[in-house]
């Protein structure tokens, strides 16, 4: 125990720190508790993945006293915000604790304190540099004449060696070339016509084949040499600067938030726990419920409509008066027990809302919007005797000028890490497909999204060059081009797919592509795990021009 003697704490019996073993209690006792205010840095306890204890660097959001107990809302740096939590004082070293840095005072400008007095030197630069950056372009990354349009020609093995096709020949596609031996690669040629692209940056992120650990990442070019395997594209959609530094995220996208706003409300989660159905789920991130519920333990929802309430008798009551059963909307997919729902922003305002305020809890990257009309929604359920139930969802614009085909997606945490993740995704391409246009979701994505759809591209697009074939006795070629027709992926997201697996080289004055035994052994494994898929054939759906504002 501990008890405070003139402002101070000190240790009594030498108890140890509450709830973790081992942890001396007199380690804490060297600053009073009062001392610790909002802002404040300092070392926090914490359980790891592998229930390990360990310290991270951890800021002081907020302070609240319970029953004379001091609880600290703590957030750790450099750490997601779902990880953020309330801690008790003896989790806490007090003996680093960091307080926070009083701002300097500067001059005002136009009014504004805090603001620098500019010269026409620094606004001139501010300006060019605003103007000279590509919005989609990565902070680090820059411009160089790419190519877009690329023909990919496979080198066979000696045996089955054929004479060389025309580059701009196509090729329909069958069986694949299956490599002789363990140090036998795929080689694939590419002749291009020169278009500006940005080059892309280094990717950190995990590899997509996890199991097979031999992923690879790009290697910069050595001195001295022509940086041509870093060129054919840009990487967008990755989340991560070379250096480690998060690239400002695009303000173009309908739900981006600009995090401009952000103050010490929306940084702290205010939902405790959330029953929907059959689950209880624990909030990741702030979500704008009526003030009222968030001081309730838990929250609870109509799994059917989405409906909030806060009792459990009052939730009772309420399904007694509810004949929803499944999501409103139209049913456009069926195939086993799972189905996929059309739901109209602007028809069925108050389940979209609900399905905002719900998302928004597991969401941090996407501002909520309580105009739906110009979105639609599009659920994905799970079929019992009781009904259909939510697993997840994504939204897109009826009308996107930037080609985006998703503007959030999400599935709930009771059905992560199950492949729904990715059947979302495949049917947010199978929607591009019948709409006839390629697609690219919304940037910026989350670290779980950026996974997902990292692992969607890169399986998608080498099973269409592990089944190219020879054929007429030419090797086979395929374009960007044609990639990107065939999966409604956008080219630019091809590119940079192709550069994330490190495939492209420059060799004797061409861009080849390898692939190696790894890569092959790697996308296998991870096919046989990818039991779920889309059957285009169940698919029901119907485009509709909402450019005629009729239809809306």
């Amino acid at each position: 125990m501990a008890e405070v003697v003139s402002g101070v704490w000190r240790v009594v019996s030498g108890r140890v720190g509450a709830g973790f073993p081992g942890v001396p209690a007199n380690r804490f006792a060297s600053r009073p508790q009062g001392e610790v205010t909002e802002g404040c840095r300092l070392p926090v306890l914490r359980r790891n993945q592998d229930n390990e204890d360990e310290w991270p660097l951890a800021e002081i959001l907020s302070v609240k006293d319970i029953s004379g107990r001091k609880l600290f809302y703590v957030h750790y740096i450099d750490f997601n915000k779902r990880l953020d939590e309330w801690v008790t004082h003896d989790r806490l070293d007090l003996k680093k604790i960091q307080f926070p840095k009083k701002e300097a005072k500067t001059p005002t400008k136009n009014g504004l304190p805090g603001s620098r007095p500019s010269s026409p030197e620094r606004e001139v630069r501010k300006t060019l540099d605003l103007s000279l950056q590509p919005a989609s372009t990565p902070a680090s990354g820059k411009t160089l004449p790419i190519p877009v349009q690329i023909t990919l020609r496979f080198n066979l093995p000696k045996e089955r060696e054929a004479v060389p096709g025309e580059p701009d020949q196509p090729l329909s596609s069958s069986s694949c070339v299956q490599p002789n031996h363990r140090t036998t690669k795929r080689k694939v040629e590419v002749v291009s016509p020169a278009t500006p692209v940005p080059a892309s940056t280094e990717t950190t992120q995990a590899s997509v084949f996890p199991q097979n650990g031999s992923a690879r990442r790009a290697v910069a070019a050595q001195p001295g040499r022509k940086r041509k395997s870093n060129c054919l594209g840009t990487d967008e959609d990755s989340q991560d600067s070379s250096d480690g530094i998060p690239s400002a995220p695009r303000m173009t996208g309908s739900l981006v938030s600009d995090r401009s706003h952000d103050d010490i409300i929306t940084r702290m989660k205010n939902i405790e726990c959330i029953e929907l159905g059959r689950h209880r789920l624990k909030p990741w991130y702030f979500s704008p419920y009526p003030q009222e519920l968030t001081t309730l333990p838990v929250l609870y929802l109509c799994e059917f409509c989405l409906k909030y309430v806060k009792s459990l008798k009052c939730l009772q009551r309420h399904l007694t008066k509810c004949d929803l059963r499944h999501p409103p909307g139209n049913e456009i997919y069926r195939k086993g027990t799972i189905s996929f729902f059309e739901i109209d922003g602007r028809k069925n305002k108050s389940y979209s809302q609900n399905l905002c305020l719900l998302a928004k809890c597991f969401l941090d990257h996407k501002t909520l919007y309580y105009d739906t009309d110009p979105f639609l929604f599009y659920v994905m359920t799970e079929y019992d005797c009781k009904g259909f139930h939510i697993v997840g969802y994504f939204s897109k614009e009826k009308e996107s000028t930037e080609d985006y085909n998703v503007a959030c997606i999400l599935t709930l945490p009771p059905y992560q890490r199950r492949g729904y993740g990715k059947l979302l995704i495949e049917f947010s391409y199978e929607l591009s497909k019948v709409e006839g246009k390629t697609g690219t979701p919304e940037k910026p994505l989350s670290d779980l999204g950026l996974l997902s759809y990292r692992s969607y591209w890169s399986q998608t697009i080498l099973e269409i060059l592990m089944n190219l074939k020879s054929e007429n006795g030419e090797r086979p070629q395929i374009t960007i081009n044609e990639i990107s027709e065939i999966t409604s992926i956008k080219k630019e997201d091809v590119i940079s797919t192709l550069q994330y697996l490190n495939l492209i080289n420059y060799y004797k004055g061409q861009y080849i592509l390898t692939l190696s035994e790894d890569i092959v052994d790697g996308h296998e494994r991870a096919m046989l795990k990818r039991i779920l898929r889309i059957d285009s054939k169940c698919l029901h759906f119907t485009p509709k021009d909402w450019s005629k504002r009729g239809k809306w």
